[in-house]
């Protein structure tokens, strides 16, 4: 399993809970901010975060977990390292691990299952060769 994409980011004071800790589902917003940079860069003009509406295919988020292994706290600068887990015939399985940069300490691992979408059908459409590889192109943030 290779990372495609190292997507760094601060701490915002907005993310923080009154404990002074990252909620709990900011990190969900981390790891879509993730997704989104990696997409811009594999699939433009192409990219299913672009997408303003109308008939069409995309991708949507299936389902999402997140284990927390840390806290995460204002001003804290994290790394989401972003890697291709597994396709699947129409979906496919994102794995994510969320590192406090100056001391490597793991904050977070996720994982993200998307699926090929017709939006005007309403149902899962095979991932065909040409989108497979372009998702599986690792990208410099």
């Amino acid at each position: 399993m290779s990372v495609l994409i190292l997507h760094r980011l601060s701490v915002r004071f907005r993310d923080c809970d009154p404990l002074g800790h990252v909620n709990h589902a900011v990190y969900l917003t981390y790891l879509e901010q993730a997704r989104f940079t990696l997409w811009r860069k594999q699939l433009a003009p192409d990219d299913p975060g672009q997408r303003r509406g109308g008939p069409g295919v995309g991708i949507i988020l299936a389902h999402a977990e997140v284990d927390y292994r840390s806290q995460a706290r204002y001003g804290d600068e994290l790394e989401v390292r972003l890697s291709l887990d597994a396709f699947g015939r129409t979906s496919f399985t994102y794995a994510y691990e969320i590192v406090d940069v100056p001391t490597g300490r793991l904050v977070a691992t996720a994982k993200t299952v998307q699926v090929h979408f017709d939006y005007d059908r309403e149902k899962s459409v095979v991932i065909g060769d040409e989108l497979r590889e372009k998702l599986a192109r690792p990208v410099k943030d």
